[in-house]
This record gives C-alpha cells, structure tokens and sequence, in this order.
C-alpha cells in the first residue's frame, strides 16, 4: 500500500493540538474554580488525544475492507448501545440529555459511535442496492426505514442536534449514489414538518427558538448562552485580546470548553485565528474530497464521502450556533472541543479515510 495522505493526517494533529491549547485557555478558570486545578480539563483532553492519534495511526492501518464486511455487526452493536443507554442505571443523564455511558469522572457518549456505524452500514447498503435505488420501495426506504429507527432512539436521549447531523450524512450519501431529485424535495418537506413537530413536544427546544430569535427577551435565562457568545466575538477584532485575555471565560460564558469554545477562539485569536480554524477544516474538507473522487470502488467512495461530510456538517452546525445563524443544538466542535467521545470517533473517521487514502491514491 501507497503511503497515506500526509496532509490530511498533519491538518487533523495541528487542528487537534491548538484545540487542546485553547481547551485548557478556556477552561483553566473555571477549573480552578471548580477543582482546585486549572489544568483539569486540559489533563484528561491529553489523554483522549494521544488515544486518538493512536487509534487513528492504528485505524489507517486496518483495510478499509474489514469494515464492508462486518458493517452489520457494527451497526447492531451501535444499536444495543443506544438501548442501553436509555435504561436508568446503565446510562447517566449530562445536561438534561441520558446521552451518555459514565465511567468514573468521565462518559462515553454511545450517539456518536451511532453516526459512524450508520455511515458504515449505508455505504455497504449502497454498494450492493445501487441498482435499485431508481425504486424508492426496494432501493431508498429500506435504508431510510433503518435511519428513522436509529434517529428515533437517539432523539429518547433527546439529542437533536446529533440526530440531525445523522441525518443529513445519510441524506447526502443518497443524493451522491444518484436517488432522483424529487425525492429531496419530498423528504425534506417531510423532515421540514418532522422538526417543527419536535420543537412543539419539547418545550425546552421552543424556548432555544425564542431565544434564537429574539434572546434579549429573556437576557438572564434561554438567551443567555448566545448573548455572551456574542459578546465573545464582537470585541476580538482582527487579532483578537491576545492567548488567554478572554473576558468571557471568566464565569460569563457557561462552559465555554464544549459547544462554545469558538467564541473564546474568536476573542482571543480575532479574525486572523477564526480564518485559521476554518481554514484548516477547509483543508480537511478539501483533502477528504479529493480521497473520495479517487477511489477505485464504490464502497470506499461512500465510506469517504459520509465520514467527511459527517465532520463538516457537524462542524458548520457548530459554527452556526456559535455566530447567532441558527439556534443552540448541544453539538461541539470537531477536534477542538471539550469532549472525549467526539475525539475518539472523530479520529477513528480520519483513520479510516487515511487507510482509503492509503488504498487509492
């Protein structure tokens, strides 16, 4: 096999390392705060990323083929633990969501492993149905029957934001094996009336989209995550307050670590650190693209593409919640944020695309 794609693999380690940086810059505060250790976040991030850098050096080692043939092994496995998690006692409840496998000071979140698997699964799906996919009864359904059963499990948690990132990949693998275009509009008109009719069942996601709208309506409650985010971003400039002058860090933004640790980015690397971020994931973008384009099947060429795909969609959802575009969804920022499980799945994705790389080009 061919040497894997060198700057793929250097655009994950430099994303990942000044994420790790700015994890420990957005949390040392509140950390000292909280346990006497301003380091403490930033420890167990170390962890998960020297984990991740070997499981992904270990993944691009692992023909890409193994994952054709035990796809639904995996994906059952994924489904076990999405039930699990549900069960009082087995899964533990972060933030209002039961999202989660806890293992000391630590979680597992299994929805993330979830997204892959399905990836996995409809990239086989795909491969051996693509002659049927011109009947949406034989070609498209049965897929889109086994999504509706995933997403609905993960939205028992509940967590949207993840399921509609899931979502999405699906759909966009569908769109690239060549399902006829009036499907799109239909289903999108479908997922249109599906989401606002989760929205009127929860009251908290009303609430996100009041605040959304208007979160100076309730400044001190649902619009205060945004409002502070905002006051984050607009005083950076074009270079920003400088490495660990953040105002908001200091106990205005909630856990500014996680979700909203772009808008740290933003106040203390202004506009110049913000190109520099999303110039790096455009690269990743670009880099997984051209892996896609140059594959010599059809199974690595929709494995690539959702892994990808997976990681902008969640990326620019990230991003959006961030700057005000859409309202807040829970969804963290890849390879940057706070968060074990995001890593580690992120890092197995590139594992995989660097073994396809590896394989094809």
């Amino acid at each position: 096999m061919k040497k894997c794609d060198k700057l793929l693999f250097l655009s994950v380690i430099l994303i990942s390392i000044f994420g790790l940086i700015m994890i420990y810059s957005a949390s040392s505060i509140w950390a000292n705060y909280k346990f006497h250790d301003s380091f403490h976040y930033l420890k167990y991030q170390f962890i998960f990323l020297i984990l991740g850098i070997i499981i992904m050096k270990f993944i691009s080692k692992i023909d890409y083929k193994f994952y054709y043939k035990n796809s639904n092994k995996i994906l059952l496995i994924c489904f076990i633990l999405l039930i699990l998690v549900l069960i009082p006692g087995i899964g533990s409840i972060r933030n209002g969501s039961r999202s989660w496998f806890g293992i000391g000071p630590l979680g597992v979140q299994p929805s993330e492993a979830a997204k892959l698997g399905m990836i996995i699964f409809t990239s086989k799906y795909l491969t051996n149905s693509n002659k049927f996919l011109k009947s949406y009864k034989k070609g498209v359904f049965p897929i889109l029957g086994i999504l509706l059963i995933l997403f609905g499990l993960i939205m028992l948690q509940p967590d949207l934001g993840t399921g509609v990132i899931l979502v999405l990949s699906i759909i966009l693998l569908l769109f690239i094996a060549g399902v006829n275009m009036k499907f799109f509009f239909g289903i999108g008109i479908i997922g249109l009336i599906g989401i606002i009719l989760l929205i009127i069942i929860a009251p908290y996601r009303m609430d996100r989209i009041t605040s959304f709208i208007d979160p100076w309506n309730d400044p001190l409650g649902t619009g205060f995550q945004i409002i502070q985010s905002l006051y984050a971003i607009g005083p950076g400039g074009l270079l920003g307050n400088g490495f660990g002058n953040s105002i908001q860090k200091q106990f205005y933004l909630p856990e500014p670590q996680t979700d909203f640790i772009f808008s740290i980015i933003s106040e203390e690397f202004g506009v110049v650190g913000c190109f520099i971020i999303v110039g790096l994931f455009s690269l990743i973008l670009y880099r997984g693209i051209k892996i896609a384009l140059n594959t010599k099947d059809s199974f690595s060429k929709y494995l690539a593409f959702g892994l990808i795909f997976q990681i902008i969609f969640q990326t620019l959802m990230n991003l959006m919640v961030v700057i005000g575009l859409i309202p807040v969804t829970g969804v963290t920022l890849p390879f940057i944020s706070y968060g074990g499980s995001s890593l580690l799945i992120s890092m197995v994705s590139m594992g995989i695309l660097l073994n396809i790389s590896r394989n094809n080009i």
